[in-house]
């Protein structure tokens, strides 16, 4: 079963004339692919991730997500779906500042009535996978940029969501931790066959993809499979 299927989508904002910021977009991403979708500002990279994630919905089209398809939902069962099959990882990083990094990671799972015990056990395997077992009790206003976005992936992927949306997660760090944090994301990938698609414009990450959905104008220009480098000897 793919992941996600959208299915020529539109997508408009305002009233009038508008904005059409996805002008028929179809895609489907398979169950374990890491794919980037690539485009330069207003290309509609974020609003194809929302509409996704359910956190919004197209003008025309269908998405289905985990083989879910999200038209006619109520409110309360795209909340629903959001939370169970869905993790998201936003260039801000979304910490609650008033939870540790722990209480952050393992909040998805409160909310799905996950057995304390179980959640702890889950949360400090993925710290552990990611480096930071140092920081579950770290308030987020005391870890540096890299740290936070990683307390950010861990949140997303604890719950074992269909996909895992992150929308220019290296937007706010440095290069070298911004290359850290896409290599352990590769690495779940491969490892737990996390599905991930990210939106971006950093090289880094189109680097590292194993596919790559170009947007212009609100409309898919180009999707690819880059050929990658041999390992040096």
């Amino acid at each position: 079963m793919s992941s996600v299927e959208v299915v020529d989508v539109t997508k408009s904002y305002g009233e009038g004339v508008g904005v059409q910021a996805l002008k028929g977009v179809s895609l489907t991403v398979e169950k374990g692919e890491f794919m980037a979708i690539a485009g330069p500002s207003g290309s509609g990279k974020t609003t194809l991730l929302n509409l996704i994630g359910a956190l919004d919905l197209p003008s025309s089209g269908a998405v289905r997500v985990g083989g879910q398809a999200l038209s006619g939902l109520s409110r309360q069962q795209l909340a629903d779906l959001r939370r169970d099959k869905v993790g998201f990882v936003f260039q801000a990083y979304n910490l609650i500042p008033v939870l540790t990094a722990m209480e952050n990671a393992e909040y998805v799972l409160q909310l799905q009535g996950v057995a304390s015990q179980e959640r702890r056990e889950r949360v400090k395997a993925v710290f552990a996978r990611l480096g930071i077992s140092d920081y579950l009790d770290s308030w987020p206003s005391k870890m540096s940029g890299g740290q936070q976005q990683r307390v950010a992936v861990a949140r997303a992927i604890v719950p074992m969501p269909a996909v895992v949306l992150a929308d220019e997660p290296t937007a706010n760090l440095d290069q070298a931790t911004g290359r850290a944090l896409v290599a352990v994301m590769r690495e779940l990938n491969r490892e737990r066959g996390i599905t991930f698609v990210f939106s971006t414009h950093d090289p880094m990450v189109l680097e590292q993809a194993d596919r790559v959905v170009r947007l212009v104008d609100g409309l898919i220009a180009s999707d690819s499979r880059p050929p990658k480098a041999a390992p040096s000897a």
